[in-house]
């Protein structure tokens, strides 16, 4: 059940690709299954290029800021800032593009925005109340995104060190580390971390009170 009684609190999480961003993200909920609560990732805000051909697709630069259209996640968390239902895009890793459907977001109390750069733009730093920054070491990122990307994006090996090395590694330099400055919260080891993770729930039951015994789960 959703409260409607508060503005509902917004908690921004970035890091590297692979640095355990999800895994937080889906520990903080755990954590807060008290709450109505959901999980949105920025990747379902890449931009949609259903006017380019496969080959364009794939020479897209998906780590740098441009590759993402914020202005509608901008309107998005607007929306559900004013406990509005949205309609979320569906990325498709397989075509390079969104896809043709789309999922219901309801409103939450608790919304966890998650993705490599959700503290670059300005507008989205401005909306959230904790900001998380998830640090892991490079090689530990590398061989995470190999495991992800090879079986679940059906990607081959020579691909993703290919991309990790032509734009993932340094753009990550350019544009994620950086970000690293408006942090409220930086937690090493990703997911390792219990200690940061409850400490960061603890935080949010602080702002958002614990009235609300009846869960709503969205990821």
């Amino acid at each position: 059940m959703v409260t409607k009684n508060k503005r509902p609190v917004i908690i921004g999480v970035t890091g590297g690709s692979s640095s355990g961003k999800t895994t937080v993200s889906k520990a903080i909920l755990q954590r807060l299954l008290g709450h109505s609560i959901s999980i949105i990732q920025q990747d379902s805000y890449y931009n949609d290029q259903t006017n380019m051909t496969m080959e364009q697709r794939k020479n897209v630069n998906y780590d740098h800021p441009n590759a993402f259209d914020n202005d509608l996640l901008v309107e998005h968390l607007n929306d559900l800032l004013a406990y509005k239902t949205i309609e979320k895009p569906v990325y498709d890793y397989t075509t390079f593009t969104r896809s043709k459907q789309t999922e219901k977001q309801e409103p939450t109390d608790v919304i966890i925005l998650e993705g490599i750069l959700t503290l670059n733009d300005e507008r989205l730093r401005n909306l959230m109340d904790i900001k998380v920054f998830v640090d892991t070491d490079d090689d530990i990122r590398l061989i995470r995104r190999i495991q992800r990307d090879t079986k679940e994006r059906d990607r081959s090996l020579d691909s993703v060190i290919q991309q990790y090395l032509a734009t993932v590694r340094p753009m990550y330099h350019q544009f994620v580390e950086p970000t690293k400055r408006y942090a409220d919260i930086i937690i090493p080891r990703g997911g390792e971390n219990a200690v940061a993770i409850d400490l960061l729930a603890t935080k949010v039951k602080a702002i958002f009170g614990t009235e609300d015994n009846n869960p709503v789960v969205n990821y």
